[in-house]
């Protein structure tokens, strides 16, 4: 098999263009990133997504990356088949995103995937530092940015949802209840941040299932989003020269890896057998046979769990 069929067959066999044609997705989160690329995996499997976040091509949020826009989203969506629609909201401000969903049921009168992307917290990161020595101010920021956003998005837009049966929601984090079970993130405001969808997953699977609804949070691994890219200077062509600096990015994933396995989940009739489970990119793609970019099915939180965490002899391109 060549690498350009190994790439594209996998995705193709489980998201065919058209599997989710007439199907309406919100990603919340949709800027760049993973959010990003499952907005245009659900659109590549024809679905209408409607992209959100607060990076417009006229306002820049506090990220401060004004060149990843949700229209840039929207256009992305489009063109891979699906219909891509930008609208701006802060999903801290429950006004803002009750009139998104109001938006999305005049417009459609459905809504069958939510997915929980929202974050923006990376550059209020502070490791290795106590409780009582991060700045209060910056922590509570990112839960808010992080768990209070999640929150108001399902609390709006879960009523449209449930009015027909096999919705999904997908709540997105950083790590697998398997990996924070014994692992702390260095730092208690990001620690809980990214817990909290884990287990808001497991309570919306109970409060769904007699709406026969799914709700699932996954996890990218190492990921190789803008905001990462940039911090090695590297590009997405040349990714692999950071590795010299990083070893471990040698197990990193483009955002299309969750994207597609994300898609490739919205697409299985059978997907209730996930209900309330913590599942990562790596996990989903040997269940649904999808491959990253260039090929490989890396397997990045058993990388970190078994290999750098647990000693095991092994290296990256193992758990590729």
């Amino acid at each position: 098999m060549s690498t350009e069929t190994a790439r594209t067959a996998p995705a193709a066999r489980t998201t065919g263009q058209g599997a989710l044609s007439g199907r309406v997705a919100l990603v919340a989160g949709a800027t760049r990133g993973a959010g990003r690329a499952m907005a245009v995996e659900l659109g590549r499997a024809g679905a209408t997504v409607y992209a959100t976040g607060r990076t417009t091509r006229e306002s820049v949020s506090e990220v401060g990356r004004p060149t990843e826009t949700i229209e840039e989203t929207a256009e992305l969506v489009t063109a891979a088949g699906g219909t891509g629609i930008a609208v701006p909201t802060d999903h801290l401000d429950p006004a803002r995103v009750r009139a998104l969903t109001e938006r999305i049921d005049r417009d459609h009168g459905r809504l069958d995937i939510l997915v929980n992307d929202v974050w923006g917290g990376d550059h209020l990161l502070d490791f290795d530092r106590k409780v009582w020595e991060v700045e209060l101010e910056r922590g509570l920021r990112m839960l808010r940015l992080g768990v209070e956003t999640h929150l108001i998005t399902s609390h709006f837009a879960l009523p449209l949802l449930i009015r027909r049966p096999g919705g999904l929601v997908v709540e997105v984090t950083d790590g697998t209840a398997e990996y924070h079970r014994d692992q702390y993130r260095g730092n208690l405001f990001f620690d809980l941040t990214k817990n909290a969808p884990i287990r808001a997953a497991f309570g919306l699977a109970k409060e769904l299932a007699e709406h026969g609804g799914t709700a699932v949070c996954v996890s990218p691994g190492f990921l190789r989003s803008e905001e990462m890219l940039d911090a090695f200077g590297v590009r997405e062509e040349n990714w692999r020269d950071a590795v010299a600096k990083e070893p471990h990015f040698a197990i990193a994933e483009s955002p299309a890896y969750l994207g597609r396995a994300v898609a490739a989940l919205a697409c299985d009739p059978d997907r209730g057998r996930w209900n309330g489970q913590s599942l990562s990119s790596g996990q989903l793609a040997l269940e649904y046979g999808v491959r990253d970019t260039d090929g490989s099915q890396p397997d990045g939180w058993r990388y970190f769990i078994e290999v750098v965490h647990g000693g095991k002899q092994a290296t990256a391109e193992d758990y590729r």
